[in-house]
């Protein structure tokens, strides 16, 4: 899963962000949908396009990226984007501020739901050849906006919340982009399994099963007592509804 760029792709004098080669930023206004437009422009602007949307209470930032493997396994991408994106957060979160994944696309840390994780790419493109591109989105609850007391929304938090002091999120975008490079190289030069052991390290824990992640992103569940078949949790059916995001506010769920 190399991160290439085209040689046409240009260049900002003055970036917002201090992003690492081979990025270009796009940098859009609070109102702006960064995985809406990146997927608009993916196909002209090509790999290392990272959109980014200057808000306050949330981080918001989508990036392109060109597979050359087969959709239908490309897919894992999600699992490479998510792990870099824990990462990110790990190098600022306070002690024992665990950063955990609902599967397979929820980012929650210390048990609060934070935000989360999509994935788009062509309508047209073939299970069973390389897509012209794909797009990993990101979306992270900075600032709990509005006068409910954390108390009364449990299920969810904000990073600023949790103790993330001055963090904003231009440096969590940052160092996700950092981060993202580490996770592709290492899937480039180790394989999918080293992807799949930080995902799941960070899954969220259930009892009494041992979970693997199939070539085509799918979920394996199997008991550990027991010799039935692996309970199979179909990746691309997930991805079709965002289980972290409320889509009448367009956010993270509170």
């Amino acid at each position: 899963m190399p991160l290439q760029v085209r040689p046409r792709l240009r260049t900002s004098s003055r970036p917002a962000l201090d992003l690492p080669p081979p990025f270009r930023l796009v940098t859009l206004r609070e109102v702006g949908d960064a995985f809406a437009h990146a997927s608009r422009v993916a196909a002209e602007e090509g790999a290392g396009t990272l959109v980014y949307v200057g808000r306050f209470d949330l981080a918001e930032f989508a990036v392109v990226l060109e597979p050359e493997e087969p959709l239908k396994t490309a897919r894992r991408a999600l699992y490479a984007g998510l792990t870099a994106l824990a990462d990110a957060l790990a190098v600022h979160a306070p002690p024992e501020r665990p950063i955990t994944f609902d599967w397979p696309d929820g980012v929650r840390v210390n048990g609060g739901l934070v935000g989360g994780a999509r994935l788009a790419w062509p309508e047209s493109a073939d299970e069973n050849e390389p897509p012209a591109w794909l797009v990993f989105a990101a979306m992270i609850r900075t600032v709990a906006m509005g006068d409910e007391e954390p108390g009364l929304r449990p299920l969810s938090a904000a990073l600023e919340e949790e103790g993330f002091d001055h963090l904003g999120s231009g440096r969590l975008v940052e160092s996700f982009a950092r981060h993202l490079m580490v996770a592709l190289d290492a899937w480039q030069e180790q394989g999918f399994g080293e992807i799949a052991k930080n995902y799941l390290a960070r899954l969220a824990p259930e009892s009494g099963v041992r979970r693997e992640i199939a070539e085509n992103g799918d979920l394996l569940v199997r008991r550990v007592t027991g010799k039935g078949e692996a309970e199979q949790r179909s990746l691309l059916r997930a991805l079709g509804q965002p289980s972290w995001l409320d889509p009448v506010t367009g956010g993270p769920r509170k």
